[in-house]
């Protein structure tokens, strides 16, 4: 399995509740004239009043230093207060900084806690974060089945990391029975969004016919998408499939690829 790497959310969140969007406006309006020390200037009040959605955006405004000296100690602060109201965005991202150290001190139980509250909410990264938890042991004893269990969670909202999680855990046989063509399923879902790591590996198993007919030329096509989109090992297995394949192969592999990115990904292979 690809090792877990944290997705932290550093969009503002501005889609307020019609009564914080009136209290919130010129905040809002110098937000969006790139004015964020005015926005923090605004904020600040309505954030020390209580007001949730402006406590989680000055978090973000302190851990990305916008408007602000970068502080991920005050980050971690206005996160808090928004969580203990119960924002699962905030959970999320006070999971964050427990599991990165970033503002208070790495604890992966607490992290695991913290995801545990946003997940339960339904947030998707967070359900992703935390089957990256129960895989790796961190916070927790490792238990793939209980991995799974939330990547499936994550996966069927649609999020592209833990659908190619979800995936490898198929492909190893990690918590579920292995199953080939599974993998490929939640592979190609989440190469359909675009994910270079799932692109790369749905190549791989045509590479080796697992899961699908073994095919050379739909291999080099998914390699090549997964290289272009930034995964290397997808350059490197697709310069050496091709010392195998003819040139009229290489020339429809290459079509095809240009086919499948042309169209977002919808008309991919034959």
């Amino acid at each position: 399995m690809t090792r877990i790497t944290t997705v932290l959310a550093t969009i503002l969140s501005l889609a307020f509740t019609p009564w914080a969007a009136q209290d919130c406006q010129e905040g809002y309006d110098a937000y969006q004239a790139d004015d964020d020390a005015t926005a923090l200037q605004e904020w600040t009040p309505l954030a020390e009043a209580g007001n949730v959605e402006v406590q989680y955006n000055l978090g973000i405004m302190y851990e990305n230093g916008q408007g602000v000296l970068q502080d991920y100690a005050e980050a971690a602060r206005w996160y808090r207060l928004a969580a203990d109201q119960g924002y699962a965005r905030a959970q999320y991202n006070l999971g964050v900084m427990y599991e990165n150290g970033q503002g208070v001190l790495q604890d992966h139980a607490e992290a695991v806690r913290w995801y545990r509250l946003a997940a339960d909410q339904g947030y998707a990264r967070a359900q992703y974060n935390l089957g990256g938890m129960y895989s790796q042991g961190e916070g927790v004893l490792q238990d793939y089945a209980e991995a799974v269990r939330w990547y499936r969670l994550a996966a069927d909202q649609g999020d592209a990391y833990a659908q190619y999680n979800l995936g490898g855990m198929y492909r190893q046989g990690e918590g579920v029975l292995q199953d080939y063509a599974e993998a490929v399923r939640w592979y190609r879902l989440a190469a359909d969004q675009g994910y270079a790591n799932a692109q790369t590996n749905l190549g791989y198993m045509y590479d080796n016919g697992q899961g699908v007919l073994q095919d050379k030329v739909m291999a080099h096509m998914w390699y090549n998408i997964g290289a272009a989109n930034g995964n290397e090992l997808g350059g490197t297995n697709r310069d050496s499939i091709a010392e195998g394949m003819t040139p009229l192969d290489i020339s429809k592999a290459q079509q095809m690829a240009r086919d499948c990115m042309g169209s977002g990904y919808q008309n991919c292979g034959y």
